[in-house]
């Protein structure tokens, strides 16, 4: 079916729960690595998210696990339709000032030690075995299926694992859950798709997405004429703000061939 700008509709892509749960509890796993071997002093370490310290980011994990955990059987808001991936990435920046200030009162309160992060990540595996992954169940800013907003959790912890381990110094060596950050990739290269519906540009982030986007001439076999190409952890902090277009072209992480493959003015499809 064609979208309202005349360009085929994309398939939504599916994420098997099991893989999704499984890369959820390594990229927490290698989070908590880090976090174990913190210092005092460095918890008041600045970092790119404004204000916040790596204090308030260890209380944000806690958060970000908990959130199905403590919520699963909130009442559902009346008429409400489920959103899907890319309607949550659209949906995180309105609520934006609320997850500052549920960081801020809950660092204020001591949350963020090793041993809340422990319990918090037990009880969202925990919620991901029992609930039914069709279930609907209250976020933020909506309803989502559980198997959806469940990705949303490999989201929180690959784009601010990456912030902890910028803050840290240690973004060279801090390694991912390969799983995750493949399903990191692929969201929101989808989402940039959906923003912009097209074919007159292909986005490729190897090992793990390909997708074409924005309206104009369509190719039809070889090369496309306007190529954008980098890899996964660049794309990631194009697609959410954290690095800019210009700055990622200076230090070769991107490469951006064709008349219409500056796609700056797109970026980013979640902030």
């Amino acid at each position: 079916m064609p979208s309202a700008s005349g360009s085929p509709r994309r398939r939504a892509r599916s994420y098997d729960p099991a893989t999704v749960r499984a890369a959820l509890a390594a990229q927490f796993a290698a989070i908590r690595e880090v976090v174990a071997g913190l210092r005092e002093e460095q918890l008041d370490r600045p970092t790119r998210l404004g204000a916040w310290t790596v204090r308030d980011l260890l209380a944000h994990f806690v958060i970000v696990a908990d959130w199905l955990p403590v919520h699963a059987e909130d009442p559902l808001p009346p008429g409400s339709t489920p959103l899907d991936l890319p309607g949550w990435t659209r949906g995180v920046r309105g609520a934006a000032k609320e997850v500052d200030a549920g960081v801020r009162e809950s660092a204020a309160a001591g949350s963020g030690s090793l041993a809340d992060l422990d319990a918090a990540v037990g009880r969202l595996l925990a919620s991901a075995d029992a609930l039914d992954p069709d279930r609907v169940v209250r976020i933020r800013f909506g309803t989502m299926r559980v198997a959806d907003f469940l990705v949303t959790r490999l989201v929180e912890t690959v784009v601010h694992g990456d912030d902890l381990a910028e803050a840290l110094g240690i973004a060279g060596t801090f390694r991912h859950d390969r799983q995750a950050l493949a399903a990191v990739t692929r969201l929101l290269a989808d989402a940039l798709a959906e923003r912009a519906p097209g074919a007159s540009v292909e986005l490729r982030v190897p090992p793990f997405a390909v997708v074409q986007c924005v309206e104009g001439p369509r190719h039809t076999r070889g090369t496309p004429p306007n190529v954008v190409e980098t890899s996964p952890l660049t794309w990631i902090r194009l697609a959410t703000g954290r690095l800019g277009w210009a700055e990622a072209l200076d230090v070769a992480d991107l490469t951006a061939s064709g008349e219409r493959s500056d796609i700056s003015s797109l970026l980013p499809v979640m902030a």
